[in-house]
């Protein structure tokens, strides 16, 4: 195992985000889900590589044979009561995406957030809320970073401009995939099928 700089900052990530999924609620994971599932269409949406996220996490929503869209393409229909808007906020208080969603919630949408901050600007409007924590905190077993911080030094954020937190939603993203597809029964051949064929 060498040591080169990036394997072990992509170690130092895996290690923080085994840390992030360890003190994430369980309740707040399981409520996503049942908005997920009891939505008629599933919007998604976020700036910048937050958004990145949301459109990743939409497709496969879509692959996964839901209704899902992402804010702000030209074939994204109206949205309306009894549909979910999954909003990928670090700060949960961005101006464009807090915007749409208090016209979301004008609309009789309900909004899910993803964030760093409960006491946010979208976040007083959410009707679910999933905290990724993205600051440093203490780890219960420092000895699994050890080496890697002893060589790096000590930092707060050891990621630039948030990173830890979109490349752990993108992680969490995915892994509630993983989950609906358990609860839908969807194997991953049935995923295949709705894949683009036309790239």
């Amino acid at each position: 195992m060498t040591n080169h700089p990036v394997k072990n900052m992509m170690r130092l990530m895996a290690t923080k985000i085994r840390t992030i999924a360890d003190v994430m609620s369980d309740e707040e994971i399981d409520t996503l889900l049942t908005e997920i599932l009891n939505a008629n269409r599933i919007y998604t949406m976020g700036a910048g590589r937050s958004g990145l996220v949301a459109k990743s996490f939409a497709m496969r929503l879509m692959h996964l044979g839901l209704s899902a869209f992402v804010v702000g393409e030209t074939v994204t229909p109206a949205m309306k009561p009894g549909d979910v808007i999954i909003v990928f906020s670090g700060s949960g208080a961005t101006k464009t995406v807090a915007d749409i969603s208090e016209t979301a919630k004008e609309i009789g949408g309900r909004i899910c957030l993803i964030t760093s901050k409960k006491d946010s600007r979208i976040g007083r409007i959410a009707d679910c809320i999933v905290i990724i924590e993205s600051q440093r905190d203490k780890v219960a077993d420092e000895s699994a970073e050890f080496e890697i911080r002893q060589m790096m030094g000590e930092h707060k954020s050891f990621a630039p401009l948030g990173t830890i937190f979109e490349t752990t939603a993108m992680v969490f993203a995915d892994a509630i995939i993983s989950r609906l597809m358990e609860i839908t029964q969807c194997r991953p051949e049935d995923l295949q099928c709705r894949h683009a064929n036309i790239e």
